[in-house]
């Protein structure tokens, strides 16, 4: 199959060419602050140059090293550990930034940059309360400071929004989609009379039904910047809720003669990225299937476009459309990262909630099967009990303990339910594989790493071929990992306009071979990354 430039392709390499693994989850260590010789301090001068440079050329994963490397030479140097805090939130590696910056602050309690990086990063770990308290640091030591007063207003007004919303809670208010029926029900959510953009139509019950010819005109409306009616997108919410909650908390698919199956990573609200992908993969039709592996949302700009497009398929498609649950389709991240106040300001509040219950009916993970005799194996591939290959497509990952099951999985209540911060949901949706063996702490906060042999005996247990998971920016788009058996593939590029990664997609076939694609970020109009964010994460990319 040819490709273009701007895309490469490689049929089931022998050897994980595209291979830029996480960074492993080392324990953060304590060094212990020692007399620096000058010429150990003037060698981590530069080396922090070096590191510096990396930074601003976004290649973060390097910074981190050669900010690593200097602060053994100098670990009293505050602005080493400050640093590196600041290349690990670019990296999303929030619990090991947060680490960093307390130890910045240990080494020069009137640091103030560091306690405004800590502060960023107690605010992408959805924790605000302990943000303002470093906010307020900062001012103390800057008070002049109007860019992190405008953030502490912001982050304050957020905390009291989240304490007002929890004080409202009742256990006895209606869940969205039966507020959103009883509203359409008594003429409340009417299309405005003035509208002109694509129809639905209506059935011989006077229900409105999707189509292809529907979601392709709506395709071209969003790609002018405008929006269909509030009904039209409950529509579509709705119709993809009908097809989840059908759906166990596993899904399987099993792919025949001649039928293939896409999987998806993050697209974060990046929706001309996603047309180019849809443009590669097809849309779904009775031969090939479509996955999407969680985070549509968030970050990007246009995630309500993403959303009501994936979920149109869902509800069109509902047999050949698939969609895992991301760790951001929940509450916590979507109030935080942008797709809380892009839905309230796109199509208002009850929409919002419609999408925020309809999220926690997605399914948690789905096994793709092949039913055709296996090709390209060896004494260590890993066969399902028929003797076929098989993948687990989860967002996040494994477990912190062992002999989970598929049928654990498949048994996990979810709907109605947030991931919460411990247990099998969150789990799925959070982990990261690490290089060294065995189970470590997570770099980001919430979950664990899980090594190459944590995969290999969950594979073996479960008789699963490899993990197919998303989560992590991977610079050429996918990453071979753990000898083979953990893949990693993200499909937003250039993340959030800064990152510069490749996207890709994954294709399996009916015998449970790997195709991999990757494509180059596309042009868009100049909406910046979280424009729609609440509080203190507003005036900052990442």
């Amino acid at each position: 199959m040819s490709v273009s430039s701007s895309e490469t392709e490689s049929l089931n390499p022998a050897s994980p060419a595209p291979n830029t693994p996480a960074l492993s989850s080392p324990e953060i260590q304590s060094l212990s602050i020692r007399d620096v010789a000058d010429e150990d301090r003037e060698l981590a001068g530069k080396i922090k140059a070096e590191a510096n440079k990396a930074f601003t050329g976004h290649n973060f994963t390097a910074a981190v090293k050669l900010y690593s490397e200097a602060i053994q030479l100098n670990p009293a140097d505050a602005t080493l550990w400050s640093n590196r805090a600041a290349a690990r939130t670019k990296l999303e590696e929030y619990g090991f930034a947060l680490a960093d910056a307390s130890k910045a602050i240990d080494i020069n309690p009137k640091y103030a940059k560091a306690y405004y990086r800590r502060a960023t990063c107690y605010l992408q770990l959805t924790k605000p309360q302990m943000a303002v308290l470093d906010f307020k640091k900062v001012l103390a030591l800057e008070p002049r400071n109007d860019t992190v007063r405008a953030q502490l207003t912001a982050t304050q007004k957020l905390v009291r929004k989240i304490e007002f919303e929890k004080a409202i809670e009742t256990e006895e208010e209606k869940n969205a989609v039966e507020r959103c029926l009883e509203i359409i029900g008594e003429g409340g959510c009417e299309v405005e009379s003035d509208y002109t953009g694509p129809k639905m139509q209506k059935s011989e019950d006077g229900k409105f039904t999707i189509t292809q010819g529907f979601v392709t005109q709506m395709i071209d409306w969003f790609k002018e910047g405008k929006k269909i009616p509030r009904r039209f997108a409950w529509e579509i919410i709705l119709g993809a809720y009908a097809q989840f909650t059908k759906e166990e908390s596993l899904v399987q698919i099993s792919l025949g003669e001649g039928e293939t199956c896409d999987v998806i990573g993050d697209v974060h609200g990046q929706f001309y990225d996603l047309l180019h992908l849809y443009s590669l993969t097809g849309v779904p039709k009775a031969d090939h299937y479509l996955l999407m592996n969680g985070d549509l949302v968030d970050r990007g700009s246009w995630s309500i476009e993403v959303i009501l497009i994936a979920f149109a398929y869902k509800w069109l498609y509902p047999n050949r459309m698939f969609i895992n649950r991301g760790n951001h389709e929940a509450k916590e991240m979507n109030r935080t990262y942008g797709f809380e106040g892009e839905a309230k300001h796109k199509h208002g509040e009850q929409t919002y909630k419609l999408f925020a219950h309809v999220f926690t009916t997605m399914p948690l993970a789905t096994l793709v099967s092949a039913t055709e005799k296996p090709r390209n194996v060896d004494s260590k591939t890993i066969l399902s009990p028929e003797g076929f290959k098989r993948y687990f497509i989860v967002h996040g990952g494994l477990f912190s303990k062992d002999n989970v099951t598929l049928d654990d999985v498949r048994k996990i209540p979810r709907i109605g339910r947030q991931p919460g911060q411990e247990g099998l949901m969150c789990e799925l949706l959070w982990t990261d594989p690490q290089e060294a063996p065995g189970r470590g702490p997570s770099k980001r906060g919430v979950g664990i790493s899980f090594g190459p042999d944590v995969t290999r005996a969950w594979c073996t247990l479960n008789g699963v071929t490899g993990i197919i998971r998303s989560h992590e920016v991977r610079p050429d788009g996918y990453a071979i990992e753990h000898e083979g058996l953990c893949t990693t593939v993200f499909s937003a590029p250039n993340y959030v306009d800064q990152v510069g990664n490749k996207g890709a997609y994954i294709r399996i076939d009916a015998s449970g071979d790997l195709r991999y694609t990757q494509f180059e970020a596309q042009p868009h109009p100049p909406m910046k990354p979280m424009a729609y964010a609440i509080g203190g994460l507003a005036n900052l990319v990442m």
